[in-house]
């Protein structure tokens, strides 16, 4: 059993809420969780206390006991200091332009 520490959503249309459940991987993800673990308010400014609330006793329990933290809660626990703040890589390399386009504009800023 792959054991995820993740968001699921709630409140209402358009007023996002969330709560940091532990679950199954294998679970919906508003559907069956093991333990609510706090809460995520989007809707908050971000220096506002009550943005995100975290039981930090029972996360550690969890992440001992093997539970993985998906992207979003990953940087939550980073920035709350209960998990080494996650690394994200610059662009990918796919979505840079190409060499003749590359050649193009570096002779467009040549001639400019």
């Amino acid at each position: 059993m792959g054991l995820k520490i993740r968001l699921a959503r709630a409140g209402a249309k358009k007023r996002p809420y969330y709560h940091i459940v532990v679950a199954d991987s294998r679970s919906p993800r508003d559907g069956r969780f093991i333990e609510r673990l706090g809460s995520y308010n989007p809707m908050l400014p971000a220096e506002h206390a009550d943005r995100v609330r975290l039981q930090d006793e029972r996360i550690k329990y969890w992440v001992e006991h093997g539970a993985l933290a998906t992207e979003r809660v990953a940087k939550f626990l980073g920035k709350a200091g209960l998990a080494p703040m996650p690394v994200y890589h610059e662009q990918p390399q796919q979505s840079a332009p190409k060499k003749k386009a590359q050649e193009r504009a570096a002779a467009e800023t040549a001639a400019a």
